[in-house]
């Protein structure tokens, strides 16, 4: 299997609800780094898993519309948790729809697998990996 990762980076604030989550019940903020690994069995015919250019651009389009946001006041999250592992499957989710859309070439049609990673800390991260 063929991998390329692109990273990225975005910033939000947020609270959850529930004992477990102690302190963080209150509103705080996250730095995330974001890797996103695209996999395929083959290269295509010019060599490339997909193009690293489409990738990262539609990456940072994605996040831009979660940066700098307090997730709490936005209605698609009301009543959700945005854990780490709860927004790697929203990224994931929003990428999976940009490669069916086109949005990152011919090249990502042959995309069969991909991992989106978000690192909370430089300790901790939490991902979603699935099948395209």
């Amino acid at each position: 299997m063929y991998r390329l990762c692109v990273r990225d980076h975005f910033m939000i604030a947020h609270s959850f609800k529930g004992e477990i989550f102690g302190p963080a019940q209150r509103t705080h903020g996250a730095t995330y780094v974001v890797d996103v690994t695209f996999q395929r069995p083959e290269l295509d015919e010019d060599g490339l898993v997909i193009d690293i250019g489409l990738a990262s651009e539609t990456l940072k389009d994605v996040l831009s519309h979660l940066n700098y946001r307090n997730l709490d006041d936005e209605d698609e999250f009301a009543g959700k948790n945005t854990s780490t592992e709860f927004m790697a499957g929203v990224i994931f989710g929003r990428l999976a729809d940009a490669i069916g859309e086109g949005t990152m070439g011919k090249t990502a049609q042959g995309i069969t697998r991909m991992e989106v990673k978000l690192h909370e800390s430089h300790i901790a991260w939490a991902s979603y990996e699935g099948d395209l």
